[in-house]
């Protein structure tokens, strides 16, 4: 049955170059859509430029451009990068667009009209030395919740809590850097409260993830607050009808922009706009999103659209953040590495589209690009397993059976159920293991076989060609499963190779091919170097004057870190000599609980179980590791006879035994299986 479609993945923001943590949606969506494509689905894929804030005005105003010449510019520089990588939008259009400003301000009247808009006197931030109000992100201060620093105005990106800029602790200006006002002016709030009946059943209804589901159930306990939708003059974006001087803000017209890329493809191809927009459709709908905006997505979306009379997602699929080499992307270490300057030193963007894949699981977990595991998976899988099947074996079919294969040494493939399916639920990493087991096993039968012996030999040259066939009839059901994943090579595989004049569909599994082409090289190994020579080509000194700023403004935070680590080294070099090390009573501890200390940027406080009586508390310095929550019932090992030591943030009866180095860490040492609390260390 064919399938109508769309699917979007979230705007890229119109102030900056896009970089390998974005690429990671923007594969995995065009893999699924590509996949849809394939299946003979009718799948259109959209997105565009998010291009409204404060960001874009003060950018441009810094560049000496129009925030209009600005926008234009970076859209054409995110649309080449996502050319190279080989996202293949059906449309590619910008939210400051006649389109979206149309569709905005309609939605906008309507929930208005449905008495879901209200207006308030509300305090603000303001900045006196840039004379203006300033928006969520360009304030930064403490969150009010678990107390990270150097938060955003809006929403904490280290707890997920969102709240009211004047809720941060000790504000700044990220403008200027003074110390924010407050003032009163006049904003209008969607009501998002009185939607929450409505949210509760949406969100419950198989749209979501179930840890979306967990998260979203946190909010609801919490209590859904009503959502400013206005920024005041000066401000890059739509002005908002019969409200002079107030403009939406950026995130009311953003998601509409799917709306208007869309509508803008409707136009361009004749296509029925209501068909997938209109209450009731049954069109399919998908969002592909970052964890990090589920709460615009999962609860303030679907309200805006149910109640100005427009369908819901069918789903949103959120994915987890990127780390390199198991930390967050830094630019003091070259991590923080931009689409083109991987293209420039890596060179194919098949590669990386692999790895990602190979990664992705259709939830909501982090992945990491581990750079030296890259290099070693692609030349194994790519290099060493799938091409490496068509050059040992297409020179053999080509001189001495004339490019014929022989049909009836090729078995039916049977496999495309389970690895289309695997694709369908974005469980990339299981197909890609699926299709590397028919590779490793492809590979096996011709390393038995031996060709190379068999071409040698007059009278084997039936065993010669049967070999060859099964195994090149094995390279042609791997390009076509391969082909959502690596688009352009697939399409070589298919044109050159086996002479056909389209690239593959699905369909073409059930299907033998008859000739092969001589063979043309498909990949080059990758050399360790290039790697190499793209992070130092991205390094970049911490010491900007931007990081001076931030130092400034961060002397009280700095101090508290500094104590926090003098602490926890004099526990142990007060103690512990290397001639006293048979001293050291090193014991099995279970985590009976975990959680944040307030005021302390690297503690965490850990209660823990070692056989005695009463539990112990011990501070250790593990926090930007661990999530408190994912550390309750795991067993460590703990130094049990340190004497107490009274801290700032209370009492610490030991020490938790952890490693790390310049690549990574802290990671907690764990025993192994069978060890129990209070068992001490030998």
């Amino acid at each position: 049955m064919t399938r109508t479609i769309l699917v979007t993945s979230a705007l890229p923001y119109a102030n900056g170059s896009i970089h390998l943590g974005h690429l990671v949606e923007y594969i995995q969506t065009d893999i699924w859509a590509r996949f849809q494509k394939m299946r003979g689905h009718e799948c259109y894929y959209v997105c565009a430029d998010d291009t409204h804030g404060t960001p874009i005005m003060l950018r441009a105003e810094k560049e000496g451009v129009t925030p209009e010449q600005l926008i234009e510019r970076v859209r054409a520089e995110h649309m080449a990068d996502f050319r190279d990588f080989l996202v293949e939008f059906d449309n590619y259009h910008s939210t400051h667009s006649e389109e979206n400003r149309a569709l905005a301000c309609a939605i906008y009247q309507t929930l208005k009209a449905r008495g879901l808009i209200e207006t308030r006197t509300v305090e603000q931030f303001y900045d006196p030395v840039k004379q203006m109000f300033l928006p969520d992100r360009f304030i930064k201060g403490e969150c009010p919740r678990c107390h990270a620093r150097d938060q955003y105005g809006d929403c904490c990106e280290a707890c997920g809590a969102t709240y009211s800029p004047t809720e941060l602790i000790n504000p700044v200006s990220a403008v200027s850097g003074a110390v924010p006002e407050r003032r009163e002016t006049e904003h209008y709030f969607f009501k998002l409260s009185e939607c929450e009946a409505f949210l509760r059943e949406w969100t419950r209804s198989g749209a979501l993830q179930q840890e979306a589901v967990n998260k979203l159930s946190e909010w609801f306990a919490q209590g859904l607050a009503d959502w400013d939708i206005t920024r005041d003059a000066p401000y890059f974006g739509f002005e908002i009808p019969d409200a002079p001087g107030k403009y939406f803000y950026v995130w009311l017209d953003a998601p509409v922009g799917y709306m208007a890329s869309f509508e803008n493809l409707c136009k361009r191809l004749g296509l029925d706009f209501g068909e997938y927009w209109r209450k009731g459709s049954t069109t399919e709908l998908y969002h592909f999103i970052g964890k990090d905006i589920l709460y615009f997505h999962a609860l303030f979306w679907p309200a805006m659209l149910e109640y100005s009379g427009y369908r819901t997602p069918t789903a949103v699929f959120a994915h987890g953040f990127l780390t390199v080499n198991g930390e967050k992307m830094s630019k003091s270490r070259g991590t923080f590495i931009t689409a083109r300057s991987y293209l420039e030193h890596v060179g194919n963007p098949e590669y990386l589209r692999y790895y990602y894949a190979a990664k992705l699981n259709g939830t909501m977990e982090d992945i990491d690009l581990n750079l030296e595991d890259f290099v070693a998976r692609v030349n194994a899988d790519l290099i060493g397993k799938y091409v490496n099947i068509a050059s040992r074996c297409v020179g053999f079919i080509t001189r001495h059976f004339g490019g014929e294969l022989r049909r009836e040494s090729m078995p039916p493939f049977d496999g495309g159920q389970d690895i289309g399916e695997a694709y369908e639920a974005r469980n990339y990493a299981k197909a890609l293991r699926d299709i590397m087991a028919i590779a490793d096993r492809i590979n096996a039968d011709i390393a038995a076989a031996e060709p190379w012996k068999l071409a040698r030999d007059e009278t084997k040259r039936d065993e010669l060609h049967d070999i060859c066939s099964r195994a090149l009839h094995g390279f042609y059901v791997l390009s076509i499963l391969l082909q959502p994943v690596l688009p352009a090579t697939a399409s070589r595989v298919a044109r050159e190779l086996f002479g056909m004049e389209r690239n593959f569909v699905w369909d073409d599994l059930r299907e033998l091919p008859a000739k092969i082409n001589p063979y043309q090289h498909l990949m080059t190994r990758l050399d360790p170097r290039q790697i190499e020579a793209m992070v130092e080509a991205n390094k970049q000194s911490l010491q900007t004057p931007q990081a001076h700023s931030e130092q400034r403004h961060a002397g009280h935070q700095q101090h508290v870190a500094q104590e926090e680590a003098q602490a926890a080294a004099r526990d142990w070099e007060s103690f512990i000599g290397i001639e006293d090390f048979s001293k050291v009573d090193l014991r099995i501890a279970r985590i009976l609980s975990a959680e944040h200390v307030e005021g302390a940027e690297k503690l965490l406080k850990l209660t823990l179980d070692i056989g005695e009586a009463k539990p112990r508390t011990v501070f250790a310095g593990i926090k930007s590791a661990y999530d408190p929550a994912t550390l309750v019932g795991r067993l460590t090992v703990m130094v049990a006879n340190l004497t107490p030591r009274k801290m700032k943030f209370g009492v610490s009866e030991g020490m938790v035994l952890a490693a790390s180095d310049a690549r990574g860490g802290p990671y907690l040492l764990s025993p192994d299986v069978g060890a129990q609390p209070g068992m001490q260390v030998k």
